[in-house]
C-alpha cells in the first residue's frame, strides 16, 4: 500500500502550500536584496529546514531559530568557501556537520530540533558551492546568509500562524508534541541506536567525497548528494536499500524530465524557475505519498537548477545516472558493514512502542497520555511499512508469512482504537488482547496471529459504539 489516507493527503497539500507560501515570500526578499542564484537557493533550503522542524509551534521554538538558523546558513556559507577552495578541508568538516546534526537527536527535544536544522543548509553547497562567495566583499558574504535565515524564520512562522487562523492547518497541540522515538528512549545497542546511525552517515559522505574528488573530481557534488538522501532518515538496512531502488529510479525519471525539458525550452531563465519552484513544491506535497516522488521533483529541481550547457542530453543522462548509482551504492554498503541497525529490530520497538501507547488508553487507571503520543506512535509504525512491503512482494514465494503482516494488522486497529478512545469505551476483552500482543512481541513467529486476534477484537467492538462521543465527568 504506496497511497495515504484522503485527509492525511488533503493534509500534505495544505503544508505543501503554506510552505511554498513562504519560500516565495523569502524568495522575494532575498532576491530583492542580491539577485545572486545561491543567495536564492540557500533561502528555499533554509525555508523548508525551518518547515520541517516544526520549531514554530510555540515562542521559544520560534526564539530557538531566530539563533540557530542564522548560525547554521552561516556555518553553511563557510563550509561552501572551504569546499571550494580547500576541497579536502571542506569535505572534513561538511562529514562533521551531517554525523552532529544527526548524533545531537539523542540529547533532548531542543538539541532534537537544532539537529534538524543543520543537515539542509549543509546540502545546498552540495548544488550551488560558490553560495558563500558569491559577494566578493567579505563583510556582505557574512551577513547575507544571516539575513536570509531570519527572513527565512520569519516568513515561515508568518504563514504557518495565518494558516492556523484561518483553519488551512491545526493549531499546535499544547505541551510537548510526542514523546520521543521508541528505540532512542530505550536503545539496548552499543553504541546506541542514533550514534550508529550518525557513523553510518558519516562513513557513507566521507567515502562518497573520496570516491567522489579523485575518481570524479569535476562530477563529484551528485555523488554525496546521493549518499546523503539514501542515508538520511536511516531505519535500518532495509530502508536505506529500499531507498537507493527509489532514490535511483526517481532521480533518474527526474535528470530524464529535466533533459526534456531543457532540450524543448532552451535557456528560459523565468520559465525554468518556475519550473523549478513547481517540482519544489510537488516532491514536498507528495513525499509521504512515496519517497521516490521526493527523489524525482528533487533531481528534476537540482537538474534544472545546474543547467545543461555544453553536455549532449544523453551523455548528461548517463553520467548522472552513473554517480547516482555509485553514491546509492555507497550508502548501502554503509549501511549494512557500519554498526548495522536490523530493520526487523526497529519494526519490533515500534510495534512495541504503538501497542504500550495503546494499552495506556485503554487504562482506567492511567492519567491522560501525552497529546498526539497514540496517532504519533502509529505514524512511526507506518513508517517502515513501504520497505517491508516491497520486501514482502519480492519474496511472496519463500515465505507464508512477512513481518508486513504485522504493519497491516497494527495499521487496520488505528481506526477502532480512536473510535473507542473518542467514546470511553474498552472491554476486558479489548484489554485482554493487548496485552496479550505485547507478549507476543518476544514470540516472532507469534506475533501476526496476536495482532491479527487483536484487530479482530477491536473490530468487534466498534460497531457497539452508537451516538456522539462521551464527555468525561469533571
Amino acid at each position: 500500500m504506496t497511497g495515504l489516507p484522503e485527509a492525511a493527503a488533503s493534509r500534505a497539500l495544505r503544508d505543501a502550500l503554506v510552505t511554498m507560501v513562504a519560500i516565495l515570500a523569502t524568495l522575494a526578499c532575498a532576491m530583492t536584496i542580491d539577485p545572486q542564484p545561491g543567495l536564492g537557493v540557500l533561502a528555499v533550503v533554509l525555508c523548508l529546514s525551518f518547515s520541517r522542524s516544526h520549531l514554530d509551534r510555540d515562542a521559544r521554538g520560534r526564539l530557538e531559530a531566530a539563533v540557530a538558523l542564522p548560525v547554521v546558513g552561516l556555518l553553511a556559507a563557510g563550509v561552501g568557501i572551504l569546499v571550494l577552495h580547500q576541497r579536502w578541508i571542506g569535505a572534513l568538516v561538511f562529514v562533521l556537520g551531517m554525523f552532529m546534526s544527526i548524533w545531537l537527536r539523542q540529547f533532548g527535544a531542543m538539541t532534537r530540533r537544532v539537529g534538524s536544522l543543520i543537515a539542509l543548509p549543509l546540502v545546498v553547497i552540495l548544488t550551488t558551492p560558490h553560495v558563500a562567495g558569491m559577494d566578493a566583499r567579505p563583510l556582505m558574504s557574512t551577513l547575507l546568509p544571516v539575513v536570509v535565515a531570519l527572513l527565512a524564520v520569519f516568513w515561515v512562522a508568518t504563514a504557518h500562524a495565518l494558516a492556523r487562523r484561518l483553519r488551512v492547518l491545526p493549531r499546535p497541540l499544547a505541551g510537548p508534541a510526542v514523546a520521543p522515538r521508541a528505540e532512542a528512549r530505550t536503545s539496548t545497542l552499543r553504541p546506541n541506536a542514533t550514534t550508529r546511525l550518525a557513523l553510518q552517515m558519516a562513513v557513507a559522505i566521507a567515502a562518497a567525497f573520496v570516491v567522489g574528488l579523485l575518481a570524479f573530481p569535476q562530477r563529484w557534488a551528485w555523488i554525496v548528494l546521493t549518499a546523503y538522501i539514501v542515508s538520511s532518515g536511516n531505519r535500518g538496512r532495509l530502508d536505506v536499500a529500499y531507498k537507493s531502488v527509489l532514490r535511483v529510479l526517481g532521480a533518474g525519471a527526474g535528470t530524464l524530465a529535466a533533459l526534456l525539458v531543457s532540450l524543448h525550452l532552451g535557456r528560459h531563465d523565468s520559465l525554468t524557475i518556475a519550473l523549478i519552484l513547481a517540482a519544489v513544491f510537488l516532491g514536498i506535497w507528495l513525499r509521504p505519498l512515496n519517497y521516490a516522488w521526493w527523489a524525482l521533483f528533487v533531481t528534476l529541481a537540482l537538474a534544472l537548477l545546474q543547467g545543461f550547457e555544453g553536455v549532449s542530453a544523453q551523455a548528461m543522462l548517463s553520467l548522472r545516472l552513473e554517480e547516482i548509482v555509485i553514491g546509492a551504492v555507497i550508502a548501502v554498503a554503509s549501511a549494512w558493514c557500519v554498526y548495522p541497525v536490523r530493520s526487523t529490530d526497529v519494526l519490533r520497538r515500534r510495534l512495541a512502542d504503538a501497542l504500550a501507547r495503546m494499552s495506556d488508553a485503554f487504562d482506567p487507571n492511567m492519567r491522560d497520555p501525552p497529546p498526539g503520543a497514540l496517532e504519533s506512535a502509529f505514524a512511526e509504525v507506518g513508517e517502515v511499512a513501504p520497505s517491508f512491503r516491497a520486501m514482502r512482494w519480492a519474496t511472496k514465494h519463500l515465505a507464508p508469512t512477512h513481518p508486513a503482516d504485522s504493519i497491516d494488522a497494527l495499521m487496520a486497529c488505528q481506526q477502532p482504537v480512536q473510535a473507542l478512545i473518542a467514546h470511553h469505551q474498552a472491554t476486558v476483552e479489548v484489554r485482554k488482547a493487548i496485552g496479550a500482543a505485547r507478549k507476543a512481541l518476544r514470540e516472532p513467529e507469534l506475533l501476526p496471529d496476536a495482532l491479527q486476534a487483536l484487530q479482530a477484537t477491536l473490530q468487534a467492538a466498534w460497531p457497539t459504539i452508537e451516538g456522539p462521543p462521551q464527555r468525561q465527568a469533571g
